[in-house]
């Protein structure tokens, strides 16, 4: 058995999540924590700390307590860290959801998380009220006033009497993030507090935030890249978060300049258009420092060309819901263009050959596995599930297809469903998708395989263009030219937009339906 791992230990304090987020907020309580970036409006860590507990409060006066589950269904606003933290200091779990959820999407969620209150914004309150019929929600809190919906503001109570609730970090949900569902219905991931101050932890390790920074709060907080690496850390460490409730990129470009954003954590398809879209050079954006890319593979070609363009370092890293997220990272001062890095501090990963059980040779490819404290607690109501992705050695299996190089870095190659079959060779789509995004003829790109009955299947190319007369022939030659004759792409199809989860990852299963 060939383990990787840092060699880095990690103590890990015996915490809960928010008394760890707001340890050293004395030290900077007069400083802005969170701004509403569409409006201006802003929030100190004095006033951040408050409110949570006053937050806490108001949930035990109307019984919220201990091992109860609270749903936030609302876009990036500065109350979202309030919710999340007045719902942990009350003993509950936060289950966050997509607001761009349906109501039969949003019931599923509710439903299996068993979910006692909900907040929302104005703009959402009839889906939430159709989407709360049959659950065990009792009450809907809203940002402001809707009829339908109790304000927020009466939710909120005398902070000098929030509970001291008995928290067992190794134990007790912190969060219920769902797992995207790119396959049946998305799942909870039940995630502790230690999962959580852990995770913190490792990411600061090769991060290394520093008090005063300005983040932008682009990436939803719903989503668990956007809620412990933006969010969590950010505040932990004396950030500014500038929010905004869905990306525009005019918006996030002038945020950008206007705040001076110091870092900012995208998803590739924000990666595309740093590189390519003629907006960027309408605006100042020399005040960021490091642009950090994860949820989907980033492809060398392109963080090369986003670090030319912007002039600023280009990183990478690894994680999923299950793991808080962050498993691996590119260190700051070793980038490796392409590359998820290092395994963050204590995390142990192995490479497994998913058709023999055994592990990969070096060089080769083979299934990533990772063991660490930021390992979820497993699916809520899914014991099959969960046994079928952590083994009984705390092993749990990513799915996600990586090799590791003489540095001891790895990178994801693809995803163990996503694999083409082609003639008996396995064709990885992310390697495909990586060569067509360099060609300046197109803006976006997703390759899937299509069902042939000589071949098995055919890699098939859908393509956002990025000019007007984007000669596919010639894309197809061109490819044709840099890949062995078992990866050349069969089929190109022009389309407006590549299908994607709010994560930023392919959508693939709608391709393939079209």
């Amino acid at each position: 058995m060939d383990i990787y791992e840092t060699g880095v230990d990690l103590e890990i304090p015996d915490v809960d999540i928010t008394s760890f987020v707001l340890e050293r907020v004395g030290e900077w309580e007069d400083q802005i924590a969170l701004v509403d970036g569409s409006s201006g409006r802003e929030i100190t860590y004095a006033g951040l700390r408050d409110a949570i507990r006053s937050l806490a409060a108001g949930l035990a006066t109307r019984g919220f307590g201990k091992g109860d589950t609270f749903a936030v269904y609302m876009p990036n606003l500065p109350e979202y860290a309030i919710a999340f933290h007045g719902v942990a200091s009350a003993g509950g779990r936060c289950t966050t959801t997509n607001p761009l959820y349906t109501a039969p999407e949003l019931h599923h969620q509710i439903h299996d998380s068993g979910a006692r209150m909900l907040l929302t914004i104005p703009q959402l309150v009839e889906t939430a009220t159709a989407a709360c019929d049959g659950t065990e929600v009792t009450e809907i809190f809203v940002l402001g006033e809707s009829v339908g919906a109790t304000p927020f503001s009466k939710l909120l109570g005398d902070p000098s009497i929030a509970p001291d609730v008995e928290i067992q970090p190794a134990v007790d949900l912190a969060a219920l993030p769902y797992s995207s569902g790119t396959t049946g219905l998305p799942k909870g991931v039940m995630l502790t507090h230690r999962n959580l101050v852990a995770n913190l932890l490792q990411s600061q390790g090769t991060l290394k935030l520093e008090r005063g920074e300005v983040l932008v709060g682009v990436l939803p907080f719903f989503h668990i890249y956007g809620m412990t690496v933006i969010m969590n850390l950010g505040l932990r460490f004396g950030a500014t978060i500038v929010t905004m409730p869905r990306f525009d990129l005019d918006k996030f470009l002038g945020l950008i300049e206007s705040r001076r954003i110091t870092r900012a954590f995208v998803v590739p398809p924000i990666a595309v258009a740093l590189a390519k879209h003629p907006a960027v050079d309408q605006h100042d954006l020399s005040s960021l420092e490091m642009i950090m890319s994860g949820a989907a593979p980033l492809g060398a070609e392109l963080s090369d060309q986003v670090t030319e363009r912007i002039g600023c370092a280009v990183m990478q890293g690894y994680g999923m819901t299950e793991t808080s997220p962050v498993t691996h990272i590119v260190p700051l001062d070793r980038t490796k263009p392409g590359s998820i890095g290092l395994p963050v501090a204590a995390t142990e990963c192995r490479l497994v050959d998913s058709a023999t059980g055994v592990d990969a040779g070096e060089g080769e490819r083979g299934e990533l596995w990772i063991r660490g404290p930021q390992v979820m607690a497993g699916y809520l109501n899914n014991a099959e599930s969960t046994d079928a992705t952590i083994d009984p050695d705390g092993w749990l299996k990513t799915g996600d297809i990586a090799v590791r190089d003489e540095d001891g870095y790895f990178a994801i190659v693809d995803r163990l469903k996503e694999l083409i079959k082609y003639k008996g060779y396995q064709v990885a789509p992310a390697e495909l998708e990586a060569l067509l995004i360099g060609h300046p003829g197109v803006q976006d790109v997703a390759v899937i395989g299509i069902p042939d009955q000589e071949a098995g299947e055919l890699p098939k190319a859908f393509i956002v263009a990025a000019t007007d007369d984007l000669d596919t022939d010639e894309l197809v030659n061109w490819a044709a030219e840099q890949l062995s004759p078992q990866k050349r792409i069969r089929l190109v199809e022009v389309v407006d937009e590549i299908p994607k989860s709010a994560s930023g990852k392919i959508l693939r299963r709608v391709l393939a339906e079209r």
